[in-house]
C-alpha cells in the first residue's frame, strides 16, 4: 500500500494514519512531496511503515515510481491538496508522487485538506469529479478549525473514516454485514446545578473503536454518547448526557441489536435534587453545602435481565485494583456474555489514553487476555469473540432473530 503526503498542515496527521494502516497488517511505502517535508519529517515516516519513505525521483533504484505504482494494492493521498488533485487530475508528473499515481493501476483514495475556499472553488470541485469519474474514492474533508484559525469546510477526515475507507476497497472481512450492533460511548454527567455535574474521565476513545471496527466490518451501528467524536459514514449517532437519558436511549434501540457493546462509564451516583440555579457561596458561613447522592440506574443488569436469546451483551469493568475479582463479580450479577475490564490506575490503560490492556470475561469461563495495545486492536479482539459466540453462519443468525 503506497501513503502519498503531499505538503499541507495536515501531514502531520499522516503519521497516525501510517502507523494505524501498519497496525491493521498494511504493508505501507510512504512517499512524501518535497513540499510535504517542509512540514514533517521523511525519517518520522520511515520509522512507523514498513518501507523506507520515498521523497524524489532519484531516491535508490532507477524508476522507483513505477515499481511502487504497479505493486501498490491501494494507493492513499492524505492530505492531498488542492495542487496535488490538479496535478493528478492533469497528469503533470513533476514529483514522485504524482508519478506514482500515474503509474499505478491499483485503486486510488485521495483525502482533500485544505482552506475552506479551495476546497469550494470549482477548479478544486471540478478536478474532484473528474478524478471520482475515473473510479478515484474521494473522502471529504470535515468542517472544524482549520490552520488559519479560521472555521470550516477543508480539514483532513477523520483518520478512522480514511481506514474504513481502504478497509471497504480492500474487500477487508466483512463478516458482520447483516448485523447491528448497539455501542455506548463517554462518561455520563449527572447534574448538581445548571453548572456543576458529577462525572468522570472516560473520553469515549474505546467506545468509538467498537464503533471503527464493527462499522469497518460491515455492520450496521447505532452509537448512544455523551461525547462528540468522528464516526464513520452510515453510523447512527444520538446524543445524550446523564445515565437517565442514555438508559431510555439504550431501551429504544436494544431490542433490534445483536451485540451490544456498554463501553460507556455510567456514574454510579447523582445528585437527589439538582438545583435549578447556581449553587453560590454563603459569604456568612464557610460550610459547604449538602448533597444527597442516589444511585444511577444500572442499565448493564436491565439489558441482561430482559437479553432476548441469541443477543451478545458486553459489559465494561474498569478498576483500580483486584481486576479479576470485581469483573467475574459482575458478569455473574449483571446477566452479560462477557465482561471486558482493565486497571485504569495503571500507564496507558485508563480513561482518555490511546491504548489499553485488558483481560476478557465469557459467561461460558473463558479468560482472555489482551496485552496493551491500541484501543482499535482491543475492540477487534472482543469482537471476534463475540462473533464466535454467535456463530459463524451470520445469515442464519440473522435469519433466526427476524423469524426466518
Amino acid at each position: 500500500m503506497v501513503l502519498g503526503v503531499s505538503g499541507g498542515i495536515a501531514a502531520y496527521k499522516a503519521l497516525d494514519l501510517c502507523r494505524r494502516l501498519g497496525d491493521l497488517g498494511a504493508i505501507v511505502s510512504p512517499v512524501l512531496t518535497p513540499d510535504a517535508l517542509r512540514f514533517v519529517g521523511a525519517l518520522s515516516f520511515s520509522a512507523l511503515a514498513a518501507q523506507p519513505a520515498l521523497t524524489s525521483m532519484w531516491d535508490g533504484p532507477v524508476s522507483p515510481h513505477t515499481t511502487l505504482g504497479q505493486g501498490a494494492d491501494l494507493v492513499i493521498v492524505a492530505p492531498a491538496t488542492a495542487r496535488t488533485i490538479a496535478a493528478y487530475t492533469h497528469g503533470l508528473a513533476d514529483d514522485v508522487l504524482i508519478n506514482t499515481l500515474l503509474a499505478t493501476r491499483a485503486p486510488v483514495v485521495v483525502c482533500p485538506a485544505m482552506h475552506t475556499e479551495m476546497w469550494e472553488h470549482p477548479s478544486t470541485q471540478d478536478n474532484l469529479e473528474v478524478l471520482r469519474g475515473r473510479g478515484v474514492t474521494v473522502v471529504d474533508p470535515g468542517v472544524g478549525y482549520l490552520a488559519s484559525g479560521d472555521q470550516g469546510a477543508g480539514r483532513l477526515a477523520d483518520t478512522a473514516a480514511i481506514v474504513v475507507a481502504a478497509e471497504s476497497i480492500l474487500g477487508s472481512v466483512r463478516d458482520m454485514t447483516g448485523l447491528r450492533v448497539l455501542v455506548t460511548a463517554g462518561g455520563t454527567r449527572e447534574a448538581i446545578d445548571p453548572v456543576r455535574f458529577i462525572g468522570n474521565r472516560s473520553s469515549g476513545k474505546q467506545g468509538f473503536a467498537f464503533v471503527d471496527e464493527c462499522a469497518g466490518r460491515g455492520a450496521v451501528v447505532t452509537v448512544v454518547t455523551t461525547v462528540n467524536r468522528p464516526v464513520p459514514a452510515g453510523v447512527t449517532v444520538v446524543t445524550v448526557e446523564s445515565a437517565a437519558q442514555m438508559e431510555a436511549t439504550v431501551a429504544d434501540h436494544c431490542g433490534a441489536a445483536h451485540i451490544i457493546v456498554m463501553a460507556a462509564a455510567v456514574a454510579d451516583f447523582r445528585p437527589v435534587h439538582a438545583a435549578a440555579a447556581k449553587i453560590k457561596k454563603d459569604p456568612s458561613t464557610t460550610d459547604a453545602p449538602t448533597i444527597t447522592l442516589e444511585r444511577t440506574p444500572d442499565i448493564l443488569a436491565g439489558l441482561g435481565a430482559a437479553k432476548p436469546v441469541g443477543q451478545i451483551l458486553i459489559g465494561f469493568a474498569a478498576e483500580t485494583g483486584d481486576v479479576a475479582h470485581y469483573a467475574q463479580d459482575k458478569l455473574a450479577r449483571k446477566g452479560a456474555d462477557m465482561i471486558v475490564a482493565n486497571d485504569v490506575s495503571l500507564p496507558g490503560r485508563g480513561f482518555d489514553t490511546e491504548t489499553n490492556e485488558v483481560i476478557i470475561f465469557t459467561s461460558s469461563g473463558g479468560v482472555h487476555h489482551v496485552e496493551l495495545s491500541d484501543k482499535r486492536a482491543v475492540a477487534r479482539a472482543v469482537i471476534n469473540l463475540a462473533l464466535a459466540a454467535i456463530g459463524t453462519d451470520i445469515e442464519r443468525t440473522v435469519a433466526r432473530r427476524h423469524g426466518g
